[in-house]
């Protein structure tokens, strides 16, 4: 089913229609989640937190200006909700186990085992990411799995362009040494450079 861009469904949202509200929950939930899980590391913690980001996002919709992309918007909100969240249980230990909650490929090509090795891999380099400290999984995963941009990313965590290309160049090499450790030696090979 098409839906129509966010703006529309904003415009009508703040005419009064709640309901298409829901549109864009459903659009961006598990992008919102899958942020969530990266910085907090605990399923039920973050989807409270995920619940709570949609609720700020609707509370607060009419000061969307329209000058980012309103992923962009939440994605700043879902940052700050997990910022908070971390800062708030920062005396406690935060080491849990890490849950993967990525889209299972398609198995109906002849390449199943082929699906199988892609899927494996990709599962080793989260769990690689998941070793990373909370906020620098958070950015690798809007830059790679995400596919925001660096502006996109600056101004969700605050920084400048130049500040946060830096920041991902240095969580990329601490992710490198973390995948050198523990990944196969022909999983490596593939992301050496």
């Amino acid at each position: 089913m098409n839906h129509p861009p966010d703006h529309i469904i904003i415009e009508k949202t703040l005419g009064g229609d709640v309901n298409a509200f829901a549109i864009l929950v459903d659009r961006y939930k598990q992008l919102v989640f899958t942020l969530t899980i990266r910085m907090i590391k605990q399923r039920e913690e973050a989807e409270e937190i995920a619940q709570d980001v949609f609720l700020k996002a609707f509370q607060k919709l009419q000061s969307f200006k329209g000058d980012s992309k309103f992923s962009t918007w939440l994605y700043r909100i879902t940052y700050n909700a997990c910022l908070d969240a971390l800062s708030r249980k920062r005396n406690s230990p935060t080491h849990h186990a890490y849950e993967i909650h990525d889209n299972v490929l398609s198995i109906t090509t002849p390449e199943i085992e082929a699906q199988i090795d892609a899927q494996y891999e990709r599962a080793e380099v989260v769990q690689c990411i998941a070793l990373l400290p909370q906020a620098d999984a958070f950015l690798i995963t809007l830059y790679y799995l995400h596919e925001q941009s660096l502006e996109e990313i600056a101004q969700i965590i605050g920084l400048t362009k130049n500040n946060t290309k830096v920041k991902l160049f240095r969580i990329r090499k601490k992710l490198f040494i973390i995948m050198q450790s523990r990944l196969p030696q022909e999983i490596k090979m593939r992301y050496e450079k």
